[in-house]
């Protein structure tokens, strides 16, 4: 039995997005450890056979004794515990848990899930951060990126050597099964939805604005937003919106394929993503898209096929785009929501990235001919 340790940020990004990945691990017969700061609901991993190790963890603080403190945690788990193999996902696990994996000579697979504020607002931290990153993935086993902008960002800025280990994923994936095609409802209006945590970076202003501005024109059209607000400057700017009858705020919700079956559209004016689960989702559901023209949100959309794009922070761009799907017809409506569901079946599906990280497992901790078996078994 090997044992596995799963470095994450918070409950939800491991659930939301690698919960499959973690029923194979231990479907496959390894012992699986989870890293995570402390949760009620942590007990659905608890309950699968996985062990917890409580870890505070601030993801989006600046605190250097915070992540000094954090970074001394990981020395310790990885000491004590002495795993054949780490995974680690986000910004601060990838780092100190990569730093720390590095000094105990432990093998280490990192995901880059996206930039970060740090990188793409060019943040006074952004120095700190590539010379942090790059102790911290000068001995990793492995990298993997979800777009191939991120994956030369971080060569251009040394954080990885030229020949180092990489390897590029569509994302985490989307469960096809629990994302079923829907066809848009012929007799509904349209409802524009975003999805995301509520901060600049995912272009909360620029769909806003683009919302106000439509609606004035039409009053018939809908506007949803849906995530919890990550800063709270837009609390009462959500509030206003709504009270002015321009959006309709729906606040963090545990059904979104649900949410995404009654939409008419999925919209993310992201600065810039992994690669975009959420339009993977809207798109496995068969919802047309609308997102920026920028590394991990194009990666998911043909313009013109399954959705258009538009410029970054450009929110007369957005509104453009919005226009345009306005003006298809029903038959074309969906017919571009059939489109992104073929393009999520063939490229996005859960599956395919789970079979690569559980191969690069093997290869790492067990012989390279290990058998591999199917991992149909974790997508339900």
């Amino acid at each position: 039995m090997k044992k596995v340790l799963i470095l994450a940020n918070h409950f939800i990004t491991l659930y939301a997005f690698r919960k499959e990945l973690v029923n194979e691990l231990l479907e496959s017969g390894n012992e699986v450890y989870l890293s995570l700061p402390d949760s009620p609901e942590n007990t659905y991993f608890q309950d699968k056979g996985c062990k917890i190790i409580n870890t505070p963890l601030d993801r989006r603080g600046t605190n250097p004794l915070s992540d000094f403190k954090l970074l001394i945690q990981y020395v310790k788990i990885i000491k004590e515990l002495k795993p054949d193999i780490i995974l680690t996902y986000t910004i601060k696990p990838n780092t100190y848990g990569g730093i720390a994996a590095g000094f105990l000579n432990t093998k280490a697979i990192h995901t880059v899930t996206g930039l970060g504020s740090v990188y793409i607002q060019n943040m006074w931290q952004r120095k700190i951060a590539v010379f942090m990153n790059k102790i911290a993935f000068k001995s990793a086993s492995k990298v993997f990126f979800l777009n191939e902008h991120n994956r030369e960002f971080y060569g251009d800025l040394g954080i990885i050597k030229k020949g180092q280990a990489t390897k590029i994923v569509p994302g985490s994936g989307v469960n096809l099964n629990k994302f079923k095609y829907k066809e848009l409802s012929v007799s509904k209006g349209t409802t524009f939805t975003f999805v995301a945590r509520i901060l600049k970076d995912k272009g909360i202003e620029e769909y806003l604005e683009a919302a106000k501005n439509l609606k004035s024109l039409n009053p018939q059209l809908k506007f949803q937003v849906v995530g919890f607000v990550d800063e709270e400057k837009y609390i009462d700017l959500l509030k206003q919106y709504q009270d002015e009858g321009i959006i309709e705020y729906l606040g963090k919700r545990n059904d979104i394929p649900s949410v995404m079956e009654k939409s008419s559209c999925i919209v993310l004016p992201s600065y810039g993503e992994g690669r975009g689960t959420v339009l993977q989702e809207g798109a496995a559901i068969g919802r047309p898209l609308i997102t920026c023209d920028t590394y991990g949100c194009k990666d998911n959309v043909e313009e013109g096929v399954n959705g258009y794009l538009c410029k970054v922070a450009n929110a007369k761009s957005l509104e453009e785009a919005m226009r345009k799907f306005l003006e298809l017809s029903m038959e074309e409506k969906i017919n571009m929501g059939r489109k992104s569901r073929k393009k999520a079946e063939k490229e996005f599906d859960r599956k395919l990235v789970i079979e690569t990280y559980i191969k690069e497992v093997n290869k790492l901790i067990r012989d390279e001919d290990s058998g591999y078996e199917n991992v149909s078994r974790a997508i339900k």
